[in-house]
């Protein structure tokens, strides 16, 4: 009688203890399986007051090669990691490739603002409202427009729901909720080799035409729209869960430093990057220390900014260290798309609100004058919670299967080991 009371007991609480522990465990597992000594910054070695020294230096420039944790990055962004921006070694193809990059990026203020505003209003006037999941409901916005940034169209719903399918299918797998589908990427890839002749911009002539497709597909229709869809979605469940905010953004529409504090507030207490790594290609000398060539350093984003005063603000990286080459378009385009939503709906949310946001951002979205029903937010908040328990443990199986998988296929070991640099 009492065993099965406790095991009564055990299964009503398991959302309060056992979704902590099973991500505990899986973390470990991923540390053991991967198998690689590793200076994590801010850590026992290095403090947060030497995070942006290191990050800084000329030296802290490697890459992926020489990391075994790189087979794991390179196994979640495939197709084409080779050539995703973030992984290609210091070097002439990489000014290359950023120089592209740049290129697509830059637009006026006002072309950026007007940009967002009408790829929003398109996506969102199709929203009624209800129930959602934040982040599914941002993907298809930041679709339209990184389209139209690389294209200089607007983009055809064949398009739209091939970017989102496969930016989709590359979040999940980073969390670890479901494993990849590379068949469903493929078809954006078939898609993209398909209109490079329509891309009006130069293209890098280091890369072949598979590799230009995949450079497209990686650093805008996969980087891109998962970490402005990610934002947005941090963003508005911060309104969503903060009624005083929410009533100032709607009644001062106007006010863009309110604004951009809220937004600034959001990327440091849901920092988009957990860990970003880098090899070391020299020693680094710290005051007490000498970090040697060939170390793996994991730059903590949650760590330092958990340890940093409020104006210790890297969002985007450090400048020195390759930064988000997006730095200067994404807070004008968020602010845009932000009150866009509050422009059509009041928010609501009763579900966890995490970093790395495995929910997708639940909330309720209640159309402007209607009356907001309370049911759905008491359903929201018991839903939530038992998915986190389901939801741990598949992120258990899936993420243990990810990593065996990805050291038996050695992406990056293979390529490098084949001569590549």
């Amino acid at each position: 009688m009492i065993g099965k009371a406790l095991a009564t007991a055990a299964l009503v609480t398991a959302p309060a203890w056992l979704p902590a522990r099973v991500v505990a465990l899986r973390m470990r597992i991923f540390s053991l399986v991967n198998g690689q000594d590793t200076v994590t910054i801010p850590g026992e070695q290095v403090g947060v007051e030497d995070f942006r020294r290191v990050y800084a230096d000329p030296a802290a420039n490697g890459r992926s090669r020489g990391a075994a944790l790189s087979d794991l990055f390179w196994y979640w962004l495939a197709p084409g990691p080779q050539v995703h921006q973030e992984h290609l070694e210091a070097g002439p193809r990489y000014d290359e490739v950023a120089k592209c990059t740049r290129h697509i990026l830059v637009r006026s203020k006002k072309d950026s603002e007007d940009l967002a505003r009408r790829v929003a209003a398109h996506v969102l006037d199709d929203l009624g409202g209800g129930l959602v999941r934040i982040r599914d409901e941002m993907m298809p916005i930041w679709a339209e427009l990184y389209y139209e940034l690389v294209f200089d169209e607007p983009c055809p719903p064949e398009a739209r729901d091939l970017i989102v399918g496969h930016a989709d299918d590359v979040v999940s797998a980073l969390k670890c909720v479901r494993p990849r589908n590379m068949r469903r990427r493929a078809r954006l890839t078939k898609y993209l080799r398909r209109r490079l002749a329509d891309v009006p911009h130069p293209l890098p002539d280091s890369l072949t035409p598979e590799e230009q497709a995949y450079y497209l597909q990686g650093t805008f229709f996969n980087t891109a729209v998962v970490q402005m869809s990610e934002a947005m979605a941090h963003l508005l469940m911060i309104v969503a869960q903060r009624p005083d905010v929410q009533r100032r953004l709607v009644e001062h529409p106007d006010d863009d430093a309110y604004l951009d504090r809220v937004i600034d507030d959001g990327l440091r207490e849901y920092p988009l990057f957990g860990i970003a790594h880098r090899i070391s290609t020299a020693d680094i000398d710290l005051a007490d220390l000498t970090i040697p060539a060939g170390t793996v350093l994991c730059f903590s984003y949650p760590g330092f900014a958990a340890q940093t005063a409020k104006d210790e603000f890297i969002p985007f990286g450090v400048a020195q260290n390759r930064a988000c080459p997006a730095r200067g378009l994404a807070p004008p385009t968020m602010r845009v798309v932000t009150r866009e939503v509050l422009r059509r709906f009041s928010l609501a949310s009763t579900a966890g609100h995490t970093r790395s946001i495995p929910n997708r951002g639940p909330a309720l979205f209640t159309p402007r004058g209607a009356r907001r029903r309370r049911a759905p937010l008491v359903w929201l908040a018991v839903r939530d919670r038992w998915e986190d328990v389901w939801r741990s443990f598949a992120q258990l199986v899936f993420g243990t299967y990810m990593v065996l998988d990805a050291r038996r296929q050695a992406l990056c070991s293979t390529y490098f080991a084949g001569g590549n640099s």
